[in-house]
């Protein structure tokens, strides 16, 4: 199998912090080791964790020395996320970071209106009503966002690019959670500018999966939506599979289920996210606002494209598709 890759740069608006270095002749005082709560709606194990514990060593924030991570891991249960907020505000952190998705800032921000609070990767958090504007969050929260509200329009115009027959599309979405009740607004804004009939399937939870399954089976679309919220990510080998089983063109929003065997994916890298994360953290401990500190946005986005599912789904990838493609899977 061979693979086609075209690497691009995250542009960032933010720039390094440098690490101060004490004078020669002057006696260093010992520095203040920073508490930093870190609130991970998965496990704080994963690479964006990872990537974020580095990034905070290249702005001279280690571990041990003149910082401690504090974390709190609610393992796929959003439902956790206020209590586990509020135990970190409980030990007195100095600062709150999140590091996925949009419930987890909102859960941290209902803990504390002072503590500072980073959102390593939020959807839309005006839409949200996590910060006033992204120029200026007006609060104790910033970060930065996936423009993910966008994206979710963008691929459904995708889907209609690689099947132009398709007329009901299916979307796995959560009633109850905020950025999947956000993102059903944008799919059905595009959804209707395309003339495309949307079915709902909820998925709150992972075992929420099988009726959706069976509600395909069934209903037989031509076409699936997974948007990027949490559990569909945790769930995405199950539910390339039944896309695979099934012979369903489906489009995601992270290249992990293109790698898994999915179809197409269309989004943004998330890693360098929580790296950059880490310089607001810097910032903000060095006394920056977070109220005046921008969010920060992604402006190139990737498309991976798997022409051997497309083959087998009988689907003729358009030139247009794969001349924007980022990597093509061969």
């Amino acid at each position: 199998m061979g693979v086609r890759v075209k690497r691009r740069e995250f542009i960032t608006a933010l720039g390094s912090a440098s690490v101060a270095w004490s004078l020669p002749g002057h006696t260093q005082q010992p520095e203040r080791m920073r508490r930093v709560g870190v609130l991970c709606p998965t496990r704080c194990t994963d690479a964006s964790f990872k990537s974020f514990q580095q990034g905070l060593k290249d702005v001279g924030l280690v571990e041990g020395q003149n910082m401690e991570l504090v974390y709190r891991e609610a393992e796929g249960h959003v439902d956790r996320l206020p209590q586990l907020a509020s135990e970190l505000v409980a030990r007195n952190v100095d600062i709150l970071v999140t590091m996925w998705g949009t419930a987890a800032p909102l859960a941290a921000k209902q803990a504390s209106s002072t503590i500072p609070i980073v959102a390593a990767a939020v959807g839309d958090p005006v839409a949200a009503g996590l910060v006033d504007s992204l120029a200026r969050p007006g609060a104790n929260v910033t970060g930065l966002s996936t423009l993910a509200l966008t994206l979710e329009g963008k691929r459904l115009e995708l889907i209609k690019e690689l099947k132009p027959t398709a007329e009901r599309v299916a979307v796995l979405w959560d009633s109850d959670n905020p950025y999947s009740s956000l993102a059903m607004r944008a799919i059905e804004a595009s959804a209707g500018q395309l003339g495309v009939h949307m079915t709902r399937l909820r998925v709150a939870e992972a075992a929420d999966l099988d009726g959706a399954f069976t509600a395909m089976s069934t209903d037989r679309p031509d076409a699936l939506l997974v948007p990027a919220y949490l559990v569909l990510v945790a769930e995405r080998e199950r539910i390339v599979g039944f896309a695979t089983r099934n012979r369903l063109p489906a489009i995601y929003s992270q290249d992990e289920f293109v790698r898994a065997g999915g179809l197409i994916s269309y989004g943004i890298d998330y890693t360098p996210l929580y790296a950059r994360a880490a310089a607001y953290v810097d910032r903000i401990l060095k006394g920056a606002k977070p109220a005046e500190l921008p969010v920060e946005q992604p402006t190139v986005f990737r498309l991976v494209v798997n022409l051997k599912i497309a083959k087998m789904l009988g689907l003729e990838v358009p030139m247009t598709v794969l001349a924007r493609a980022d990597e093509v899977i061969e």
